[in-house]
């Protein structure tokens, strides 16, 4: 295992060799120590490396991930795995604004609370929190899957496209063409699948799904107000 230590080397050099992996060096496993709230570490990887981060990390951690598996020892900043291609990475603890944003695909889990935007203009990623969500989660949600065991805060899933919620808790309320949805068997297996995976035995039968009422695909003078 190579193992970096943040507080004896830089930001710079890490993503470097983390990025160079499949180039320079078979080495699969890496573990860094000290990166004492860092911004961008472990950004822009695309080769199928574990890493673990002993500690919290500031905004943009694990961005355009592609087939790492990443786990973070901590709390991250805003933005953690923005436009996230593949792979998975475990938040142990808390994360802050727009977690996932923009994410094509993979799976990231979050095993505290995460804040505002949780999930925003999601386009096929996959988010599973253990705890509360934020304020406009989901919004513009393209495709993916949103999963919530806490509750959610206000304006869930505003101006949602095709991405599906499945939320445990409470709801605050709903954003412009958001409604609840019939949570049919193929959309059990889907969230049984994520929370399978996400590392939680939560019962399915405890969430609701919710979705767009597709009345804000196109303009309409009747829903003017809406948009």
């Amino acid at each position: 295992m190579e193992k970096i230590d943040l507080a004896t080397s830089s930001l710079r050099a890490l993503n470097e060799r983390l990025q160079q992996q499949s180039k320079v060096t078979n080495e699969k496993q890496w573990e860094v120590i000290n990166p004492r709230g860092a911004h961008a570490i472990a950004v822009g990887l695309n080769a199928p490396l574990e890493l673990l981060i002993k500690g919290s990390t500031g905004y943009y951690c694990a961005g355009m991930n592609q087939h790492a598996q990443i786990t973070v020892q901590g709390s991250v900043g805003p933005g953690v795995c923005e436009n996230m291609m593949s792979g998975s990475v475990f938040i142990e603890g808390d994360a802050s604004q727009y977690a996932g944003a923009t994410g094509h695909g993979g799976l990231l889990t979050i095993k505290g609370n995460a804040a505002s935007r949780c999930g925003i203009s999601m386009k096929g990623i996959n988010i599973v929190v253990h705890g509360n969500i934020g304020h406009m989660s989901a919004f513009m949600g393209q495709s993916g899957n949103l999963v919530v065991l806490g509750d959610a805060g206000d304006a869930l899933g505003d101006s949602l496209y095709e991405a599906r919620l499945f939320i445990r808790g409470k709801v605050s309320s709903l954003g412009a063409d958001c409604i609840e949805k019939e949570m049919r068997s193929e959309h059990i297996e889907i969230l049984q699948d994520l929370l399978t995976k996400s590392g939680t035995d939560a019962d399915t039968a405890d969430f609701r799904r919710y979705g767009s009422a597709r009345k804000l695909y196109n303009f309409d003078i009747d829903n003017a107000g809406d948009y």
